[in-house]
């Protein structure tokens, strides 16, 4: 499976947001960067703002000899 490109970039919160998140990311066993990447996920997702995926070619079904 072929690894997704990444993009990186500064992000500025307040500190006691900051401080929710990485509480959150703990009590979900995850990093406070994973947590991020998860919310926002979430967000754009509920928004239905996500690209569709695409599908990928299915081979195609063998013919049932009748």
């Amino acid at each position: 499976m072929a690894k997704k490109e990444t993009k990186n970039f500064i992000l500025r919160v307040d500190s006691d947001i900051m401080s929710a998140i990485e509480k959150w990311a703990a009590d979900e066993f995850r990093s406070t960067n994973g947590q991020l990447q998860w919310i926002i996920t979430e967000a754009l997702r509920k928004a239905r703002r996500l690209p569709k995926k695409k599908r990928e070619a299915e081979p195609p079904e063998p013919a049932s000899e009748q």
